[in-house]
């Protein structure tokens, strides 16, 4: 008998020591599957580096002579879009969360609107319409127009959920001493709004960096049109390298305050009164001014296209081409394939992060999301320094390309679902002795359904509008609809492209309205 229990001891600790070997394998498989993501969306910027300082250290290092003129310009570019931008964006964002007036809600859903049509289409079609009317559509003015026109809804969005959300019984004793909407903005709201507007000003200067198509069609020096010159038209990868690590370093700053502006917005919020903020009824000739102020933006940036399809309605029946057919299956097969790529390597990472609680892997997970933040112009040249040596596909280096860069655009939805499902879940499913391959189809992917079509919704739409990754890294005549209206715009007969660009259009309009929901249910 005594000899019956030791065995049965001894088994136990052996079931046990089998049990955590068999979670150990499986857990490490995913862990290490999130490593070989991350690794392979960092390893171009890592590439870039190296290269930049291998040309440093050989003395190779250098800017294009007109590099100082692309800076300049890009500079002036970015401080002219926030500054324009940021004051319609905040305007807009206070008028349409604590201001009530006819139209408001409808209104309110306008304001995503721009984020459907690319800026290098609006350039274009306001140059088209320009050369028809006589008009000059050119330099520094217009473009800052355009991309604030373009760019503004990302401090909207931010900006009316912190008015939203903060200082309610601040505002509430401003009206209780008669103080009007104006004042109370000015002196209550914007100060706790001001984290929250620059996380979004921020954003702004990342799309103005990533800039390609519209900065070349209305003559404006910038880092990305530079850097796709030095590599592919001049054959100077030295001068392409130093401004891709000038770019770098901008991003770098915009990356940083945005982290360091939205932790400082969360921190606010949490230490205000809750609670949606008190409304000011405007009526004649206020209400009226908000309903301009709120119209026009969305009415300029989706009107000037719809406005240029009409002018010229006649290539509607003869834009359908064969040749129209082969460039809408090209761009939608790429924006499948990435879409499927990025929405898988984003679960991966937001599987792996929930599944393990060590603080670098966590890190890992976050820092192969910042593709988003690198122009296309930046990581296409990465990817190029990476795979030249290998002759890797230009295919495979697009694709890898749209990948990494709208990685984060799925990641960030997941993330946030997860983190609202409680762990306890896990733990029941778990205790009913499931592995994480199980839990995840049984528990996570029925529970998150609707942000990773949401998320892939975005990706596969911003895959089809990219320009500057795709204009880079293309095989030889394998145009798609951004590119093909691009190179139309170009060559200054863009009616002929009237079908691509609207189907653009239309395709970023989808997109834009995957947002509608969430925006709606905060009006409400």
């Amino acid at each position: 008998m005594k000899s019956d229990s030791s065995s049965t001891t001894g088994r136990l600790p052996a079931g046990v020591l089998a049990d955590a070997q068999r979670w150990f394998s499986g857990r490490l498989l995913l862990v290490a599957g999130a490593v070989a993501i991350a690794f392979l969306a960092l390893l171009p910027v890592i590439g870039l580096l190296g290269e930049g300082l291998s040309g440093l250290s050989n003395g190779n290092a250098s800017l294009r002579p007109d590099g100082l003129l692309q800076i300049r310009g890009t500079v002036v570019l970015l401080l002219g879009t926030s500054l324009l931008g940021g004051v319609i964006g905040t305007a807009n964002g206070w008028l349409l969360a604590n201001c009530r007036f006819p139209g408001r809600r409808w209104l309110r859903i306008a304001q995503l609107l721009p984020l459907a049509n690319p800026s290098y289409l609006l350039a274009a079609t306001l140059v088209d319409i320009g050369s028809l009317e006589g008009i000059t559509i050119n330099g520094m003015g217009w473009g800052i127009v355009v991309m604030a026109l373009t760019t503004y809804p990302y401090v909207f969005l931010l900006s009316t959920e912190s008015f939203t959300i903060c200082g309610r019984r601040q505002l509430e004793a401003c009206r209780s001493l008669g103080v009007g909407p104006w004042n109370s903005f000015r002196r209550i709201a914007l100060p706790m709004a001001l984290p929250a507007i620059g996380a979004g000003i921020a954003l702004m200067g990342m799309e103005v960096l990533n800039e390609y198509g519209a900065v070349q069609l209305l003559g404006i020096p910038s880092l990305s049109a530079g850097i796709i010159e030095a590599w592919r038209i001049e054959g100077n990868p030295a001068g392409a390298v130093g401004l891709a690590l000038i770019t770098l370093g901008i991003v770098l700053i915009l990356l940083f305050g945005e982290r360091r502006l939205r932790s400082r917005s969360r921190r606010w919020s949490e230490g205000v009164a809750g609670g949606e903020s008190p409304a000011w009824m405007l009526s004649g000739g206020r209400a009226f001014a908000a309903q301009v102020l709120g119209a026009l933006p969305p009415l300029i940036t989706l009107g000037i296209p719809l406005l240029w399809g009409a002018m010229n309605w006649q290539q509607l029946a003869t834009g359908l081409t064969p040749e129209l057919l082969l460039l809408t299956l090209r761009t939608l097969g790429l924006a499948l394939a990435a879409t499927l790529l990025a929405g898988l390597a984003a679960l991966l990472l937001a599987i792996a992060k929930r599944w393990s609680s060590a603080r670098w892997l966590r890190g890992v997970t976050f820092l192969a999301g910042m593709g988003y933040a690198i122009p296309g112009a930046v990581l296409a040249l990465a990817l190029l320094v990476i795979g030249a040596p290998w002759q890797l596909s230009p295919i495979l280096l697009l694709l890898w390309g749209y990948s990494d860069r709208f990685l984060a655009v799925n990641k960030g939805g997941i993330d946030a679902a997860l983190e609202r499902l409680s762990p306890s879940l896990d733990e029941a499913a778990t205790g009913l002795g499931l592995r994480w391959p199980a839990v995840l189809k049984r528990v996570h992917l029925p529970l998150l359904r609707g942000p990773i079509l949401v998320g892939s919704l975005l990706v596969f739409v911003d895959t089809v509008k990219e320009l500057p990754l795709t204009f880079a890294l293309r095989p030889f005549d394998f145009d798609t609809l951004a590119v093909r209206v691009y190179q139309y715009a170009g060559d200054e007969r863009l009616a002929a492209a009237v079908w691509p660009a609207l189907m653009i259009l239309v395709l970023g309009l989808v997109a834009s309205s995957a947002l509608v929901p969430r925006l709606d249910r905060e009006t409400e």
